[in-house]
């Protein structure tokens, strides 16, 4: 098998998901512009972990993880970012192997803000995906049962296998 560059353009200047990455990440920026106008100092990535711990207590970082839909790593990485910004603690969990990670009273002071501009933002979402001609809610669930027929792993390896012969 040769998987020397093959001729012809860069095919990474080409992305089906980058206007929607780009999308997000506006969105995502409105939500931090609208932080840093309050007064607040939380990344709006980090609203959710926030919001759990202020709704089901400490967590160990994988039960967090899990809970929020993230890596283990990436729900690590989060829990040291917010304890740099003295939003979390964590002490000793049931194990010499686990930390349990819980919110300082600063993030608690934070919670019903944060709470409300979670509800306000799926609201505006759904308010945005009501103008729609079609429903971005819905094209994504379509697109989730037809990766059930058939996942995305196998639409990719039959590409490369069609490329191969």
């Amino acid at each position: 098998m040769n998987w020397g560059t093959p001729p012809g353009p860069d095919p990474t200047d080409v992305g089906y998901w980058r206007p929607l990455r780009r999308l997000q990440e506006a969105m995502d920026a409105e939500i931090a512009r609208l932080y840093a106008e309050r007064g607040i100092s939380v990344r709006p990535r980090h609203t959710m972990p926030l919001i759990r711990l202020g709704r089901r207590g400490p967590m160990t970082i994988r039960d967090l993880a899990r809970s929020v839909e993230v890596t283990h790593s990436a729900m690590s990485q989060t829990v040291s970012a917010l304890k740099r910004d003295g939003l979390v603690t964590t002490r000793p969990g049931a194990d010499a192997r686990t930390r349990l990670v819980e919110l300082t009273d600063a993030a608690r002071e934070l919670l019903p803000f944060l709470e409300a501009e979670w509800r306000a933002t799926e609201e505006a979402i759904a308010e945005l995906d009501a103008e729609l001609p079609y429903s971005l809610h819905d094209v994504v669930r379509d697109m989730e049962r037809a990766l059930r027929a058939r996942s995305f792993r196998d639409r990719i390896a039959d590409r490369i296998a069609d490329r191969e012969r």
